[in-house]
């Protein structure tokens, strides 16, 4: 089934419309016909709203059937704070993340991040990985768009992860894999985690160190070095399963 994303305000009661660029697609890409069944989230309130198309034109109008409200978000919301890695590395990243279950992306501009970003390639690649979370929610079929925020400093990020209830740290010199298991089993759903990945060349000294200082955890994924682009998807995997996987009968 088919799943598209409109604005709060176009589910008016039974009616639901849709707009902009998804209107094409349904008429001219799909070629969808009324009568047909299709799936509508607004992208933030976790419902499903299954409708029947009635109407296609410069905007297609669907009727309520009903409402499924056990969807598919993780029961905890998930934040990667995710260091800036080269060229489209980040588009990678953005697209699993959001798959495996990601509430949200901070991407850092950290020390040794090799890309720079003036205000105006700011600008331009948060829309564009924007766009790239809502393709991947809708090819996961999410019932959320998870949000790009806007690029931070690790200071910054620290500062803005500190209303989070779990924050950790995959760091190439931590040890002790127990304490890594120990960490990842005490989260229930509920919490609201926060981990933090450095870019290519990993992270600096110094911004260990205030992540420490700030309560952050470190924790090690084991004996390999992983890439950026790795790191995060094995951490939302790990925690995917911490928190769903084990009630799947």
């Amino acid at each position: 089934m088919y799943q598209f994303f409109v604005p709060p305000e176009n589910i008016q009661g039974s009616r639901i419309v849709i707009t902009g660029e998804d209107v094409n697609h349904i008429k001219n890409v799909l070629r969808m016909k009324i009568g047909e069944e299709i799936a509508v989230s607004n992208g933030s309130d976790g419902r499903e709203y299954r409708c029947g198309i009635e109407e296609i034109g410069e905007e297609i109008v669907c009727s309520l059937r009903f409402i499924k409200e056990d969807g598919v978000e993780l029961p905890s919301r998930i934040t990667l704070f995710q260091g800036l890695p080269k060229a489209d590395k980040m588009e990678l990243i953005i697209q699993k993340a959001v798959e495996l279950g990601a509430y949200e992306i901070v991407p850092v501009s950290m020390v040794r991040s090799v890309v720079k970003l003036d205000e105006k390639k700011k600008h331009s690649r948060i829309t564009r990985w924007q766009a790239i979370s809502e393709a991947a929610a809708k090819q996961s079929k999410r019932s959320l768009i998870p949000q790009i925020q806007d690029v931070m400093t690790m200071r910054q990020a620290i500062e803005y992860a500190k209303k989070m209830d779990i924050l950790f740290i995959p760091y190439e010199l931590a040890e002790d894999m127990s304490k890594t298991r120990e960490l990842f089993s005490s989260i229930k759903p509920g919490n609201h985690i926060g981990f933090f990945i450095g870019p290519e060349g990993g992270f600096d000294k110094s911004e260990i160190q205030y992540a420490l200082e700030a309560g952050v955890k470190p924790v090690t994924l084991g004996k390999r070095i992983l890439r950026t682009e790795t790191v995060g998807m094995a951490v939302l995997s790990i925690l995917m399963y911490q928190l769903e996987g084990k009630n799947i009968q």
